[in-house]
């Protein structure tokens, strides 16, 4: 297969199957989690379920004082790598042509520059988060391989993508189609790892806010 045929297989068939399992696979966790319902509350309702959980989805986005006391670090370059890959993935004027060509939907870019210094800041922190877990003997205990698969199919998109926009070491299709590669092995990935905390994050922050605003309690 040459670079060409390489590059037209990844945007094309490759990126189609990727997008299925993709879809598929987040429709069958959020239905697996939404199937397990819950036990009827007997309780005599004191607040109001859907104000407080929506309100709790917000209030859980900035961490309290004391907990950011406690885990400074892992909250500031957690934020920081969250922020960055938002800002690569949807701010990047290629990335918006995907989303346009896939959803016809399309937005402002930012520029080249902003983008390239905000993929090597998500980097440099995605590879603090790391070292730190490493070298923490109670995070070190507690991860297992989800949790660096999880790191390394979201690092390595940064990485091949940086490497094809600098165009470093191979010609320019090879650099573009191993980027594509790294981005659908995300895709694939993604629902059946804890990168799908994306989504149930909104639906566990919800529940625990309607539980406490049904019993008339602060979330």
């Amino acid at each position: 297969m040459t670079e060409t045929e390489l590059l037209t297989w990844v945007r094309g068939p490759g990126f189609q199957i990727a997008t299925i399992i993709l879809v598929l696979g987040i429709m069958l966790r959020l239905a697996e989690i939404l199937m397990l319902g819950r036990k009827a509350n007997l309780a005599e309702a004191k607040g109001s379920e859907m104000s407080s959980g929506l309100r709790t989805i917000f209030t859980r986005t900035l961490p309290d004082a004391s907990t950011f006391r406690r885990s400074a670090f892992t909250i500031t370059t957690g934020y920081i790598f969250h922020i960055g890959l938002f800002v690569v993935i949807l701010l990047f004027a290629p990335h918006i042509l995907v989303f346009k060509d896939v959803l016809n939907i399309s937005w402002p870019a930012l520029p080249s520059t902003i983008i390239d210094a905000t993929t090597v800041i998500t980097i440099i922190a995605l590879i603090a988060v790391l070292v730190h877990r490493l070298r923490d003997p109670v995070k070190r205990y507690l991860s297992n391989f989800d949790d660096y698969l999880g790191w390394f199919v979201t690092i390595l998109p940064l990485i091949t993508g940086y490497i094809a926009f600098h165009r470093v070491g191979l010609p320019a299709p090879s650099l573009i189609a191993i980027h594509i590669l790294s981005v659908e092995l995300l895709m694939v990935v993604f629902p059946f790892t804890k990168l799908m905390h994306m989504f149930t994050l909104i639906l566990a922050r919800w529940y625990n806010g309607a539980i406490s605003g049904y019993r008339g309690v602060q979330s």
